[in-house]
This record gives C-alpha cells, sequence and structure tokens, in this order.
C-alpha cells in the first residue's frame, strides 16, 4: 500500500516509547488506577507470551484460565462524557505499554475519512483496508509461541459510535449494517490470528453501540467527569507554581465542581484547555496571576453540557 493510501486510513503513526507521549501521559493526573489496569490489558492483549511466563512462576497447571484469556478479541472500549480524557489516554498510552513490556508499540489512529462518503460499500471497503494494513504490520512483529513479540500496533478508533451503532436501530441503513459486519470481522480475524494488536474504540454514546461489538471488548473502560480529588490533582501543581495556598486551591476546586444536582462539573479539559490556560493569557504579559482574578475567570467559564445518550 502506497504512502498516499496510508494517509487516507490513518491520520498519522505515533512510535512508543516515547518522551513526548510519556510527558502526556504523566499530565493526566486523576487517572492512575485506570492506567494501571489499561496497561496491564493491553500488555497481555500484545503480548501473548507474558501470561505464559507469569504462569510457569507461580501456576504451571493453569492452562485453562491461559485459554480463557488468550481467546479474548484485542478490543477494549472507552465510554464516557465528553472531555473526561478517553481521546487523550488512548493517544498515549502506548508508552506505558511499551515500557512495560518492552517492546516497540505504533498507534494507527483511524482517519475518519476512512468513514467514506456515504458512496456504497465505501466505508466497509475502507475498513477492510484499514485492518489489513494493521494484520500486515502485526504479522511482522508476531513472535514464536515460545517468545515475545517484537513489537506490537494499537489501532485507535475515536467517536467509534459512528462506525459501530447498532444493527438493531430501525432507521440503520444497510451500507452502515455492512461496515459494522466488517468492523466485527476484522476484530475477529485479529483475535484468531492471535497479532500482538488491539483496537481501542473510544465513544460519548456506549448505549448505541452495537452488543455484538460490546460483547468482543476484552474490558469496557468507563470515564465520568473528575470529583473533587481529581480536580485538585490537576489544578494544585501548576496553581502551586504561581503562589496560590492551598486553601485558595481547595476554593477553586468547589468552584469547578457541580454547584447543585443540576449542574455538572468541569471537565478535564475545561480545566486544562480552558480554565489554566485562560489564566496565563489574561495576565500575560504585564501582571501576575492573582487568586481573585482567577475566581473572576472562573465566573466567565462554563462546564461542557453533558453529552445526554439518546
Amino acid at each position: 500500500m502506497s504512502q498516499t493510501d496510508l494517509d487516507a486510513l490513518f491520520n498519522r503513526r505515533l512510535e512508543f516509547p516515547s518522551i513526548d507521549a510519556a510527558k502526556r501521559l504523566h499530565r493526566l493526573v486523576g487517572l492512575d488506577d485506570v492506567k494501571s489496569r489499561l496497561a496491564k490489558t493491553l500488555g497481555v492483549l500484545v503480548n501473548h507470551n507474558g501470561p505464559q511466563s507469569w504462569a510457569k512462576k507461580h501456576h504451571p497447571d493453569a492452562s485453562i484460565l491461559l485459554d480463557y484469556l488468550g481467546r479474548r478479541p484485542p478490543l477494549v472500549i472507552f465510554a464516557g462524557d465528553v472531555g473526561t480524557g478517553k481521546t487523550e489516554l488512548a493517544e498515549v498510552i502506548g508508552d506505558a505499554v511499551a515500557r512495560q513490556e518492552d517492546i516497540p508499540i505504533t498507534l494507527f489512529p483511524l482517519s475518519l475519512s476512512t468513514r467514506g462518503s456515504g458512496r456504497v460499500g465505501e466505508m466497509t471497503q475502507l475498513l477492510t483496508e484499514a485492518f489489513e494494513v494493521v494484520v500486515q504490520q502485526a504479522s511482522r512483529l508476531k513472535g514464536r509461541a515460545t517468545s515475545k513479540a517484537g513489537g506490537a500496533v494499537i489501532m485507535l478508533i475515536d467517536e467509534g459510535d459512528a462506525l459501530t451503532q447498532s444493527r438493531e436501530a430501525t432507521q440503520m441503513h444497510h451500507e452502515d449494517r455492512a461496515g459494522v459486519n466488517a468492523f466485527i470481522r476484522g476484530v475477529d480475524r485479529l483475535a484468531e490470528q492471535h497479532l500482538p494488536v488491539v483496537i481501542i474504540l473510544c465513544t460519548n454514546r456506549l448505549s448505541s453501540i452495537d452488543p455484538a461489538v460490546q460483547r468482543r471488548a476484552a474490558d469496557i473502560f468507563r470515564f465520568a467527569r473528575p470529583n473533587d480529588a481529581q480536580r485538585r490533582a490537576v489544578l494544585e501543581a501548576p496553581l502551586a507554581e504561581v503562589g496560590f495556598s492551598a486553601t485558595e486551591i481547595n476554593k477553586l476546586v468547589r468552584l469547578t465542581g457541580a454547584m447543585d444536582a443540576s449542574s455538572v462539573g468541569f471537565t478535564f479539559s475545561d480545566l486544562t484547555q480552558r480554565f489554566l490556560p485562560t489564566l496565563v493569557l489574561d495576565a500575560y504579559p504585564d501582571r501576575p496571576i492573582t487568586f481573585h482574578r482567577a475566581v473572576e475567570l472562573l465566573g466567565t467559564i462554563l462546564a461542557t453540557p453533558q453529552f445526554l445518550e439518546k
């Protein structure tokens, strides 16, 4: 496949380990439990030899357990509200897995163009081609039964409900149904060949994902808006750097949360892409950042509305 064809299927390719990805992953504070569990889940999916080595040391007779583990399809779903860190984590978790398993990993983010322009059969063809690229790449990296893989591939599908919406929907076009079928065939093919590859599918609408796709997920990670402790983890270090006291930071943590039952708190994106940069830009270039001004600015920033599934 030519470079042009690859660019049409995938936005870019990211190689791990990567210093930049490690920094981005480190900045995803408040998600330590998710990061740890996810890295372990992905590590087992891309490096099938890892559990064999573990069992040989601790449970040499656990063949049935390992068989169940090894038969899981290489699909993980990230589900949750907008701005909760799904895509950012999906884009950089490969760095943690690469370091954990000591293998190089390449991320292939599926391009929005893969959804096609609506011509009959186009989306199905593009999805099939995308899986073929992933199979070719991962096949070169597959290790022998007694050795770990020489590397691994992660295919990222953001806004995955647009590609894998339930075939039970009465208004669903036959081309969309064919696309879901192509996605399922691709996942099953990867599972059958035991390739060092995993698919991460992100969605704001888990209920719209086809049941057959959900059933194939090795794990579903649910993302929520940050609670008080998570918002504090995001705000504490950067605000302490500019002289805010613990009391002032705690007040801002409260102000960025839900004020009542009818409101919602700030998302991770609201904090890191809107509030904190706004503090800097408001003070730049001729005055310092102050707590009083931070409170005033918070009054002008609205939390991202909650995404409601229909």
